[in-house]
């Protein structure tokens, strides 16, 4: 018992330290948020700010105009994410669950996205989207992101749909359920799981993305947090808290919705696991 108590210690204090490696960076994020420049590079990095300087995060929102990029990325990753599950989950159940010739043919073109790197895609892309007038606008990142998550997502959603037994579909068909009816009443639900991460991965990849965003977007209006942060670095002079303030403000909503999806992603792994 005393060996089995001594093994669960230093488990839990491997834990502990672990947790604590992960959430510093975080802690530190935010101290550094509350500092100014002569704290910062007067040797005071890494510990609690001598003076709280709340208005960098003022000015961030203020002066830097913050929160009009957050609008940006939240609706553009909003949207993103939205098309990305409605096209990969129709996309995934016809391939998985349908019969049809040449299913498993499209599936293999579809994760040949998976191999094209973005850099390769980059000229190609602006000038498709300067011939079609797309250029400073919404559609010019939502359609890339798009375009370059549905592959993952696709492969995701066939994965998790392939665990799910065929009788539920069957039974559904004998009470009279029509193909869409089945798909939006019996497997759209248990696919939550996948759904959610699916969100999680693409949010990650158009939240962070800033190649495409600089690229294909130079109106103010329409740039996205990553840009603006970008931007809040001057030629001669920069304001290193107000930076820290608004990397506060963007890493929140990353936070937060892994809190909120977290229970289901870690089912999507734990069926793919039991599956494989």
């Amino acid at each position: 018992m005393r060996k089995k108590n001594w093994k669960s210690g230093i488990l839990h204090i491997f834990l502990l330290a672990f947790a604590v490696v992960q959430i510093y960076p975080l802690f530190w994020l935010l101290t550094f948020s509350l500092k100014d420049n002569v704290e910062i590079f007067g040797g005071n990095i890494a510990g609690l700010p001598h003076k709280w300087k709340i208005e960098n995060y003022e000015n961030a929102i203020g002066e830097a105009k913050v929160l009009s990029y957050f609008f940006n990325s939240v609706l553009v990753t909003g949207l993103t994410i939205i098309i990305v599950i409605i096209f990969s989950a129709t996309a995934a159940y016809a391939i998985q669950r349908m019969i049809w010739k040449g299913r498993q043919a499209v599936m293999k073109i579809i994760l040949l996205g998976l191999m094209i790197p973005i850099h390769a895609a980059l000229l190609p892309l602006f000038m498709i989207l300067k011939s079609l007038h797309l250029l400073n606008s919404y559609f010019a990142l939502i359609i890339p992101y798009t375009a370059f998550g549905l592959p993952m997502a696709v492969y995701i959603i066939a994965s998790f749909l392939a665990s799910i037994p065929r009788e539920l579909e069957e039974a559904a068909a004998i009470d009279g359920c029509g193909t869409i009816r089945i798909f939006g009443s019996v497997i759209f639900p248990l696919v939550k799981p996948a759904l959610a991460t699916v969100a999680i991965f693409t949010y990650i990849s158009s939240w962070n993305e800033l190649m495409f965003a600089v690229t294909f977007v130079s109106k103010q209006q329409y740039k996205t947090l990553t840009v603006g942060i970008m931007s809040m670095v001057g030629a001669y002079t920069t304001k290193w808290g107000q930076i820290g303030a608004g990397l506060v403000i963007a890493t929140i909503p990353t936070i937060i919705i892994y809190l909120l999806l977290s229970d289901q992603v870690q089912k999507s792994l734990v069926e793919g696991a039991v599956k494989g």
